[in-house]
């Protein structure tokens, strides 16, 4: 996203008095790196977290280590957990989760190649889950994560609060 795009998104953060953190795996803090980018992102975000081994997912955000084993880290009931936490961590009104397969070596299997993202969103009391599947090297899946990602929250915004 354009750095004056997201400034404005910013700032309609900021019009609507919410807040946002992020609980970053697969993109590994670059969200909240091209976040900062926005005039004003210090009046609304309220932290990220990088938690990209499984055992830290457990340890900070209470992710199961059942809910790890049974779907593994790269999946959806992951990020879902992943986002719960955050929530009763930093309690942001806007709580963003992402877990995903930037590279080769992680869960990949058919039905989900390296690419296939998980993001979670949480904000008013509703969650909404997305699935995606990027393609491309690790930088380049990771670059289109963040831009997915701000188009949700975008998308989000316009939709439950006008512009």
């Amino acid at each position: 996203m354009k750095e004056k795009d997201l400034t404005e998104m910013v700032l309609q953060l900021k019009d609507n008095g919410l807040t946002v953190a992020f609980a970053e795996s697969c993109t590994a803090g670059m969200l909240a790196s091209e976040f900062v980018k926005a005039t004003g992102s210090s009046d609304v975000l309220k932290g990220s977290m990088v938690v990209y081994q499984p055992e830290v997912k457990q340890k900070l955000l209470n992710v199961k280590k059942e809910t790890l084993e049974l779907y593994t880290a790269e999946s959806q009931q992951v990020t879902n957990e992943m986002v719960m936490g955050l929530k009763k961590l930093l309690d942001a009104d806007v709580c963003i989760a992402i877990t995903g397969l930037t590279g080769e070596g992680g869960s990949e299997t058919p039905e989900k190649p390296v690419g296939t993202t998980f993001v979670s969103f949480l904000y008013d009391g509703k969650a909404e889950e997305f699935r995606e599947v990027f393609k491309g090297d690790t930088e380049s899946i990771r670059e289109q994560i963040t831009n997915y990602v701000f188009e949700k929250l975008k998308g989000l915004l316009d939709q439950h609060y006008g512009r």
